[in-house]
């Protein structure tokens, strides 16, 4: 592989190390910043630490724009940015608004990161290369929330004034972040589609030198003669791959996943674990998705993106299942940690893996971050919905009907990936549009 494809990847993908970091970092400041400002559980949970959250929804729905106004690059620059003010600002806040709009900031970094890293990356990346390119993104995410929860660790006894310090760090991973971001080139594609071929062309050399660039810049232009500049992703003529970005990011919430991450050590104490053997429990959490993420990093490009939802749509049907049982008929010990490592590994070499990738694959280049905001959107509220009354729902019902409810959805899950959602491995984004466009009439 062209090593500056993969530093240029690397470097976009480092977008997902933030997003990690932030979102993770509030836990280790969660119950000083409640006691600091004697915030009702209510205030705190809405306001202190859930404003980012509805960042990332306003980021999310919102983050196309930018993309496709200023350009892939421009923003994600903007979102390095973003990062480092909701830092620096939440280290500094002296009050719960301060502090809950710098997180809000923040949140408005994550979500239009899930927009223009996957579509920077999947625009510059060679067809053979771009699953795994654009998983890194994924891992970053992973990495990211493993890197904060250390962090935590290390500064949580350096003095009163610990948790400025554990969100005040993130500032200069952005900082390096934003540096990095300067030096990458604009993206060809939307070169080509704000009409400039000419910087196209020197960044398309650069990409593939043995490549005929005129044969790539002539089939670009085939496929955006017929487009209309003012149309939608809401159009009949793709209705489809709207659909398949609906469904990929709906399951992916109604696996359970963002509940049992945010809510490992909740679930484990309710399984009957001590607090202590909870919270060991959720570091091998955090382990198991970084180790299956990079597997699944690893093989997208070679099995495909099918084959990996399949592995991990019956891993999620399998885990999921044990685990309803394991609470319906009480079982002790570790049957619950087990099944849940089982489940955290079949998101990541699955869902975990694909999301981003085939979200960012599957809508034609004007389109592209449109088509990113929606999936992503669709995610997003939903990552915001399913915990929030995770917690209830589970006092209310109990263990073995809620993970119940998310092992008939993963049914669903491996219909939608059996009988509707295409291959996309190996292909070019051009020839993925034809796909699109024919599959949808």
């Amino acid at each position: 592989m062209n090593k500056k494809i993969m530093l240029w990847s690397i470097t976009a993908a480092l977008a997902g190390f933030l997003f990690g970091f932030d979102v993770v970092v509030i836990s280790g400041a969660d119950k000083k910043l409640q006691a600091l400002w004697g915030s009702s559980e209510a205030f705190h949970g809405a306001v202190v630490m859930g404003m980012a959250l509805w960042g990332t929804v306003v980021g999310a729905i919102f983050g196309g724009l930018p993309t496709n106004k200023f350009g892939r690059k421009n923003t994600l620059i903007a979102i390095g940015i973003l990062f480092a003010v909701s830092a620096i600002g939440s280290a500094l806040s002296n009050d719960p608004y301060v502090f809950a709009f710098a997180r809000f900031i923040g949140g408005l970094g994550v979500g239009a990161s899930t927009i223009a890293a996957p579509a920077y990356i999947s625009e510059i990346a060679p067809a053979k290369d771009r699953g795994r390119l654009v998983a890194m993104y994924q891992f970053n995410i992973v990495f990211g929330i493993m890197i904060a929860y250390l962090s935590n660790y290390l500064l949580s006894d350096i003095g009163e004034n610990a948790w400025r310090w554990m969100l005040g760090v993130e500032a200069i991973p952005a900082v390096l972040y934003i540096l990095f971001a300067l030096k990458l080139p604009k993206s060809p594609r939307w070169l080509l589609s704000q009409s400039r071929e000419a910087e196209a062309r020197d960044v398309l050399k650069i990409i593939d030198p043995d490549a005929d660039i005129d044969v790539q810049v002539r089939e670009f232009n085939a496929h955006s003669e017929g487009s209309d500049k003012s149309e939608t992703i809401f159009i009949k003529k793709y209705r489809f791959p709207l659909m398949l970005a609906f469904f990929i990011a709906f399951f992916n919430q109604f696996s359970g996943i963002n509940a049992v991450l945010y809510y490992a050590p909740r679930i484990f104490e309710a399984a009957g674990l001590e607090e202590s053997s909870a919270l060991l429990n959720s570091i091998g959490l955090g382990v198991t998705n970084l180790v299956f993420t990079l597997l699944g990093v690893f093989l997208i490009d070679k099995l495909g993106r099918k084959t990996l939802m399949y592995i991990g749509s019956v891993g999620y049907i399998v885990s999921l299942g044990l685990l309803a049982a394991a609470f319906l008929l009480e079982w002790s010990g570790m049957a619950v940690p087990f099944f849940l490592f089982l489940f955290i590994g079949a998101h990541a070499i699955g869902q975990g893996a694909v999301i981003w990738v085939f979200i960012s694959e599957i809508f034609p280049n004007h389109l592209r971050a449109s088509g990113q905001a929606f999936g992503s959107s669709v995610h997003w509220v939903l990552a915001a919905l399913i915990p929030s009354l995770f917690p209830f729902l589970l006092k209310l019902v109990g263990g073995g009907a809620v993970f119940l409810v998310f092992a008939v959805m993963m049914i669903f899950q491996l219909l939608f990936v059996a009988f509707m959602m295409p291959e996309t491995k190996g292909k070019t984004l051009e020839e993925l549009e034809d796909v699109m466009l024919k599959r949808n009439k």
